[in-house]
């Protein structure tokens, strides 16, 4: 059965769509099935990803207002394992027409579960919001990461967000895990990144991942060639440091496939 990951943040442009690409192409060139779900009317990941969210014809939309099976919305990518549950500008009017369906709360969850013993992972990218959308998205994750950029006001916001998870804990999904804090942006230069770092590795201990984003240029490029880092330049620092998250969450997660992986970190 495959573990299901959210990465949740309602501030904007904290890196949230971009970890959630590359983090599921890292984890499928680890060799590891993994379905990217794009759950942001936004439909970055869909369009990072080489999809022209236009020409979708069924998407996340569909599967659940529609009660489409998600088998005839996902999409196969240039990348070997990973697939992609798209999303299309539709999705900003599911929450209106969510309001009054009976179970309001779990209609992804619903369609998550029937596809998720296909896949090793299955990585969401939440809207920059607290509505249904990421409540549902978070009612049927088994976990949930937080980006959080490594820039001033870092730790603005997070507070809600943490109490957003804690509600959703107590009333619809108790095994809901944080899976960590992701800290991204990070320019080794800036006096006030390492603050950042420190300020959040202070409060927040044994949450916050070991690897940390680099600001990087390959990185920001790779989605106007609407690939992953790691397809577009796999030796950049950007497909460096999601390879070493992939490889990080794959050891916490017990699920290491050879001494290589669990012995070794790309520098």
């Amino acid at each position: 059965m495959g573990k299901i990951i959210a990465l949740a943040n309602q501030k904007g442009g904290v890196g949230k769509t971009t970890s959630s690409i590359n983090l599921a192409a890292s984890l499928a060139v680890l060799d590891f099935k993994a379905l990217l779900v794009d759950a942001d009317p936004q439909a970055n990941s869909t369009s990072g990803i080489g999809f022209d969210p236009r020409n979708i014809k069924n998407s996340i939309y569909e599967c659940i207002i529609n009660d489409i099976d998600p088998r005839e919305a996902i999409q196969k990518t240039d990348t070997p394992n990973l697939d992609l549950l798209p999303a299309h500008i539709d999705l900003v009017g599911a929450e209106i027409e969510m309001i009054n369906l009976a179970n309001r709360e779990y209609k992804m969850k619903a369609v998550l579960d029937s596809v998720r013993d296909d896949y090793d992972f299955i990585i969401i990218d939440c809207s920059p919001s607290l509505g249904l959308i990421t409540i549902n998205s978070l009612t049927a994750a088994d976990s949930v990461i937080i980006p959080v950029q490594c820039e001033y006001f870092a730790l603005e916001g997070l507070g809600k967000l943490l109490n957003t998870i804690k509600i959703v804990q107590t009333r619809l999904n108790t095994a809901l895990q944080i899976e960590g804090i992701l800290l991204t942006m990070y320019d080794v230069r800036l006096r006030l990144s390492n603050q950042v770092v420190d300020e959040v590795k202070t409060h927040f201990e044994d949450m916050v991942f070991e690897t940390i984003i680099q600001r990087n240029t390959r990185l920001s490029e790779a989605p106007s060639f609407g690939v992953s880092v790691i397809m577009h330049d796999a030796n950049s620092k950007g497909a460096v440091n999601y390879l070493n998250l992939a490889r990080e969450i794959i050891r916490k997660n017990g699920l290491v496939k050879d001494e290589e992986l669990a012995n070794t970190q790309t520098a």
